[in-house]
This record gives C-alpha cells, sequence and structure tokens, in this order.
C-alpha cells in the first residue's frame, strides 16, 4: 500500500496544474456549512444563556472551538487527493471498527464509556467526549464508494447482499449500544451508493415493500421506551393531546415556541425567554431548529433549509462533473448522509418523526458530530477541486435493462 500512495502523491503533484480545479460548484459546501455552523453557535447561546448581553455562553464558546477544529478537518480531508483516503479506508475502518467495539466491552469503567440515556456511545476524553459513530458513518461511504467504483453485481437481485453486508457490519454495532438513529441513518448513504452505482429500482422497490411489511411485526421487540415513542407520535398524528406532559412534552414543547416565532420571529431578549420559561428539552442540542425557528420565525426556518439545499446542490454538483467513479459515488453517500440527517432532525422538531436524538449537521451541540459533518464537507470540496478529464477505467454507465456498463469515451489507464 505504501508504495502505491507515494505513486499517486508523486503523480498528483506532477499534474496538479491540469488536475486542480478552483471554479466549481463544490464551495456551495464549505460556504453553506460555515453559515450554519455559525448559526448553530448563536441558537446554542439563545438557548443556553437566557438573560442575554455581550459575548457567549460556556457551551456556546465551547461549539465555536468545535467549528474551528471541524473546519481545520475540513481542510486536512481537502487537501491530500481523495484517491489518497481510499488508500487508507482499511486503517480507518479497522480503528473506527475497534472503537465501537471498545464501547460495548463491559469491563471498561464507567469513568470512560458513560453510558447516556442507556446508551454507551460515547468515550471520555476528558475536556470533551468522543463518539465513534459520528465518524463510522463516513468512514463506511469512503469504504462502499470503493467498493462499488467498477462492480456490476449489485445489478442482479442477490448481488444486493454484498453492500448490504458491508454496511451490516457498523449498524449492528452501533445498535447494540443501543442507538437505533444513528444506525439507520447508514442506510439512506447505502441506498443513494447502490442506486448511483446503477442498481434497479423494481429490485430496491421489493426490499422497500419487505422493510415495510416487517415494521409492524416488529414493534413486539421493541423496548419499552420505543414502543412509547410511536405512540407518542401516533397521538400527535391523531391531534390527541395525552402524552404532552409526559413522552410527547419535547415535542410539544418545540412546536409550541416554534410557533409563536410566526412568520418574522421574536426579539433576541424574547426569544430567550421564550425558550427559557417553557422549559424546552435539548433546546441547545436536538431542538435547535425550534430555537432558530423561534427567534427567526418561519422564513428563518425556510432559510435554514435553503442553507442546507446550497450544501447538497454543491455535493450532487460535484457528482455530476466527477469522471472518476469512486469520487461520484464518495460525493453522491455524503450528500445523503447530510439530507437524511437534516430530515430525521427536522421532522423531529415538527412532529413527524419520533425523537430518536439525532442532530441537526452542523446546527446542534456537540464536537464529534461537528468534526464529522466538516470531514464530510472537506471530502466532497476535494473531489471538486480535483475534476478529471479522464476516468481512471470505464465508469459505471449501463444501458437501459442490461447489467453491461456502457464505456465512456474517455481516455483509460489500468486502475492504481
Amino acid at each position: 500500500m505504501l508504495h502505491r500512495l507515494c505513486g499517486l502523491m508523486l503523480a498528483e503533484g506532477a499534474g496538479s496544474r491540469a488536475r486542480w480545479s478552483l471554479a466549481n460548484i463544490g464551495w456551495l459546501c464549505p460556504a453553506a456549512a460555515l453559515a450554519l455552523s455559525l448559526l448553530g453557535v448563536y441558537a446554542i447561546d439563545l438557548a443556553t444563556r437566557p438573560q442575554g448581553g455581550p459575548g457567549l455562553s460556556p457551551i456556546a464558546h465551547r461549539q465555536l472551538v468545535f467549528v474551528g477544529v471541524g473546519v481545520l478537518a475540513a481542510a486536512v480531508a481537502c487537501v491530500p487527493h481523495y484517491r489518497i483516503v481510499a488508500m487508507l479506508r482499511w486503517p480507518m475502518a479497522v480503528v473506527t471498527l475497534g472503537l465501537l467495539i471498545f464501547l460495548l466491552l463491559p469491563f471498561v469503567p464507567a469513568s470512560i464509556v458513560t453510558p447516556r440515556n442507556g446508551t454507551r456511545g460515547w468515550i471520555n476524553l476528558g475536556p470533551i467526549d468522543f463518539q465513534p459513530a459520528e465518524v463510522a458513518k463516513v468512514v463506511f461511504v469512503v469504504m462502499l464508494a470503493w467498493h462499488m467504483r467498477y462492480r456490476k453485481s449489485h445489478r442482479r437481485f442477490l448481488g444486493l447482499l454484498g453492500p448490504a453486508m458491508i454496511a451490516f457490519v457498523p449498524i449492528g454495532l452501533i445498535l447494540l449500544q443501543p442507538d437505533f438513529g444513528t444506525a439507520m441513518m447508514i442506510v439512506p448513504a447505502l441506498g443513494a451508493i447502490i442506486i448511483a452505482a446503477g442498481a434497479k429500482l423494481r429490485h430496491l422497490a421489493v426490499i422497500a415493500l419487505v422493510a415495510a411489511m416487517a415494521i409492524p411485526a416488529s414493534y413486539p421487540f421493541l423496548k419499552p421506551y420505543q414502543k412509547q415513542r410511536v405512540i407518542g407520535l401516533v397521538h400527535q398524528i391523531q391531534g390527541n393531546r395525552e402524552g404532552a406532559d409526559d413522552i410527547n412534552f419535547q415535542s410539544f414543547t418545540a412546536q409550541k415556541v416554534m410557533g409563536s416565532g410566526l412568520a418574522r420571529g421574536n426579539s433576541d431578549p424574547h426569544a430567550r425567554a421564550l425558550i427559557r420559561y417553557n422549559r424546552l428539552p435539548e433546546a441547545h442540542n436536538d431542538m435547535v431548529y425550534s430555537v432558530l425557528v423561534t427567534r427567526f420565525g418561519f422564513w428563518g426556518g425556510v432559510g435554514v433549509l435553503g442553507l442546507y439545499l446550497a450544501w447538497l446542490l454543491g455535493a450532487l454538483g460535484v457528482a455530476a462533473t466527477c469522471s472518476d467513479p469512486f469520487g461520484r459515488l464518495l460525493s453522491v453517500g455524503l450528500a445523503a448522509l447530510i439530507a437524511a440527517q437534516t430530515l430525521v432532525n427536522i421532522g423531529m422538531n415538527v412532529g413527524l418523526v419520533p425523537i430518536v436524538g439525532i442532530t441537526l449537521p452542523f446546527l446542534s451541540y456537540g464536537g464529534s458530530s461537528m468534526v464529522a459533518v466538516w470531514l464530510t464537507t472537506g471530502l466532497v470540496l476535494g473531489v471538486g477541486l480535483r475534476r478529471s478529464s479522464q476516468s481512471f477505467r470505464p465508469s459505471f454507465e449501463y444501458a437501459q435493462g442490461d447489467a453491461t456498463p456502457v464505456l465512456s469515451n474517455v481516455r483509460t489507464r489500468p486502475s492504481p
């Protein structure tokens, strides 16, 4: 691996003028990410400092430091060629899976792995807590994108088992924590990558139908608190206020404070008072979107969604203009991670999805999540900066109803 890595680095240096493309749509990603991250710092200050005034609350100040670390992580991921990241995929996977297993070891003291709400998902590093599952999602996308870049077996129904088994490893370990919400965020990335690589939609439709039919059958196996969340969501959809002071308190409170924002929002002091006296749980974390809507109103919430759409447009634009199949699948998979996490979190805030502890990318408080989403941003921009005019091998373009790739009219050379 070392000699291949050095060879790629030398080739990148020799051809950097031809390969670097500074003018590309990928810049939308760091621009939108920075705007969202700074909004998140302000929202966390709103949620944690009721009195207002100059400066930031301690937790908002920590979040600002996390943003700086995240930007640095994005630069580290962006500057080297993204195929170097692919060559390091196995060491990254081994370390990440080792940390996920470490979380599950029963003899690890609680001072190192402290359960939160029954979940063993964080490693205590003193001043900060590290959540390996956040990084595991990014490493999974790298692994699967590399695995799928030239394959065609997934065009057959049974051929989908290979990608599914790659996903099963991190999903299984995260479910054992147990952290159902984070584990399920890997599934949209899996689906997006295999669709972009040419999987047949009728095969995926059969899988989706079977999964939908299996969901009711899995209800008896859920834990009591998970059943309560499902029941609470059904009550909300029915307009039933039962549980408003119990299982649905967080959801109903989030909707109430958001509604107080009306179209244009509240003043800074008024918004702080509303969040404080309504006792909105997890206002700096899972419910941070509600805080922003309380402050800036309906149109402010639409503006936040616009920033996420800009990020996704940048990532998908990079995928569309990349001729390297690995770079294309990497960008699609990372875009699916951000999109899925955003939709689930905002769905939690507005009462359309059970509250499953999913953070809002760039906005919610947390060092691990902030570094992970900025790593995602750096990888996408790295692909965009190296938009090559040639493919390492023929890309995976399929004729209708055919499992044979249609070779693009590009110069090719053997795969490294």
